[in-house]
Formats: C-alpha cells, sequence, structure tokens
C-alpha cells in the first residue's frame, strides 16, 4: 500500500464524482479488470497527490492532462510530481486529454504495452 494523505480523501471523492471527459472516457476501458486482468483505481491519493487512475500490481499511475498542465508551472509541478512518485517505484503515464478523446484504442495500447514490457522484464 502507498503512502498517502488521509485528508486528501474528501478532495479524492469529489473528483471522482466530476470526472473530465477524458478521464471518464478511459475509465470506461480500465474499469472493472478490463485490461489485463488488472485492477485501476481511480482519484487515488498517494502521498500528497491524488493521481487520476493507478494501478497497485503494475504499479502505474496514469495521468490525464488538460491544458493547465502545458504552461510553465504546470509543467514543473508535474516534473516534481513525477520525481516524487518514480521514487516509489512508481511509473507515471501522461496523456493529454485530446489524446484520449480522440485516439483512445492507440492509448489504451500504449498502456497495456508498458504493462507488460514491465511484467517481461520483471518476471514473477
Amino acid at each position: 500500500m502507498q503512502p498517502y494523505n488521509k485528508n486528501l480523501k474528501y478532495n479524492a471523492r469529489q473528483l471522482r464524482n466530476n470526472m473530465t471527459e477524458a478521464e471518464q472516457k478511459l475509465w470506461l476501458r480500465l474499469r472493472q479488470k478490463q485490461l489485463l486482468g488488472l485492477q485501476f483505481y481511480r482519484q487515488k491519493p498517494i502521498l500528497n497527490f491524488i493521481v487520476d487512475f493507478y494501478c497497485p500490481a503494475a504499479s502505474l499511475i496514469i495521468e490525464c492532462d488538460g491544458s493547465q498542465h502545458l504552461n510553465e508551472k504546470g509543467l514543473k509541478y508535474d516534473l516534481l510530481r513525477d520525481q516524487a512518485l518514480t521514487q516509489l517505484n512508481l511509473t507515471v503515464l501522461r496523456f493529454n486529454n485530446l489524446q484520449i478523446l480522440h485516439e483512445l484504442d492507440a492509448v489504451v495500447q500504449t498502456i497495456e504495452n508498458v504493462i507488460l514490457s514491465q511484467h517481461a522484464d520483471n518476471p514473477s
């Protein structure tokens, strides 16, 4: 189990209830163990962050980035956030909302490829 700030629980619940269109679309492909039989969680608190999607079995975080992530402040924050999460041995994948909305199959294939390559590198 990853460390998290329990004070973020309410905020995470609010985010789950108000997902963006891109998050909703990707969630429909990740939920109920549809992808490689793996459990994903949405809007999961880890450390002092709330990540969009988290798969503990694959040590994988998936972020859906809107336009606020493309400015200098957003890019700096994301870099610091990704570094902190990577220190927990988590892989962070980022997709912008337009990729998810217009190229969903390619996004899902990329996620699957990353998971499969991690497993090939570290077979159980």
